[in-house]
């Protein structure tokens, strides 16, 4: 019984050592947090706890960043080890990671849970959805814009000597207008037309995407037909909106959680690969996950304030 009361001890230990951890990563603390902290620290077993957690934190950051972005699933090896919150905080450190590197190369980033407009010398105008960049590559004869992560609402300016081009997802997108919107996700790109019409180039062909319409591509594929899409689906997250038809649960997943601060994932792709229909407030990303956990008859487990994990 005392054995099983210390290992009960340890645990809550570790899982308030992840918290404090997560919670001085995102931002800095308030008054009454960094006392508390300081309270909470000085007993000398949640500092070695704490220490852990920073230690384990400092070795993964001189590892080389991963290839690609992590998975939105978890694999069910990883699963039996998220029980322990050590192993739930290094699935938040790995979904952070990826970011870093995404900040590095772009020109212009919004953090979690922000959006950010971006004016252009050439007087177009670029705004991004929270945790999304772009790399400015302007020259004499074509301006161009890679869409390094997220979702953007561009509005171009007239310049005929000069084409503005946003690449994304191995494609090419160019504007014969002024108004679209382009989004990334697990399978490529998306990209909708609010005004006038774009240009798809990808899989060596072309596609011309009319006002009212939709595509989607991916490297070295042909981009989808263009589909009639409702004007009030176009760009509105900047509404503070997520509209979704049949999506996969995954890209739901990732789009609320570029406003959240931490790590949300699956347990299995089954889940992940689940359709969802319906309208999300982006605003309290938490609720809306509360909603998919209601809707698709699911479990949402936190391990953290920082790691939830969809299960059935």
């Amino acid at each position: 019984m005392t054995k099983r009361r210390n290992d009960r001890s340890q645990e809550r230990r570790r899982e308030a050592a992840v918290d404090w951890w997560m919670r001085r990563r995102v931002g800095s603390l308030g008054a009454a947090e960094q006392d508390a902290f300081i309270v909470w620290r000085a007993d000398p077993a949640n500092a070695a706890a704490y220490d852990n957690i920073e230690g384990l934190c400092a070795h993964l950051a001189t590892l080389p960043p991963p290839v690609e972005a992590p998975a939105f699933y978890v694999r069910p090896r990883v699963w039996l080890l998220a029980a322990a919150p050590l192993a739930a905080a290094c699935l938040a450190i790995l979904a952070g990671w990826g970011d870093l590197v995404i900040f590095l190369r772009s020109d212009h980033y919004a953090g979690t849970g922000q959006t950010r407009i971006v004016s252009l010398e050439d007087g177009s105008r670029v705004q991004l959805d929270a945790r999304s960049a772009i790399a400015l590559r302007y020259g004499a004869t074509e301006r161009r814009i890679e869409l390094l992560a997220g979702e953007a609402w561009f509005e171009v300016a007239p310049d005929a000597g000069r084409p503005f081009v946003v690449a994304a997802a191995g494609g090419e997108i160019r504007a014969l207008g002024t108004a679209f919107d382009v989004a990334l996700d697990a399978s490529g790109a998306r990209v909708a037309v609010a005004e006038h019409s774009v240009r798809v180039t990808s899989g060596g062909t072309d596609v011309v995407v009319a006002e009212g319409e939709r595509s989607a591509f991916h490297a070295d594929a042909q981009a989808s037909p263009p589909e009639p899409v409702k004007s009030a689906w176009v760009g509105a997250w900047r509404r503070g909106k997520l509209i979704v038809e049949n999506a996969p649960l995954r890209d739901v997943i990732a789009a609320l959680g570029r406003h959240h601060h931490g790590f949300v994932g699956c347990v299995s792709e089954a889940i992940c690969a689940r359709a969802v229909t319906g309208v999300f407030g982006t605003q309290d990303p938490l609720q809306s996950l509360e909603a998919l956990e209601t809707a698709l008859g699911l479990r949402l487990t936190f391990f953290s304030r920082f790691v939830a994990v969809f299960r059935e």
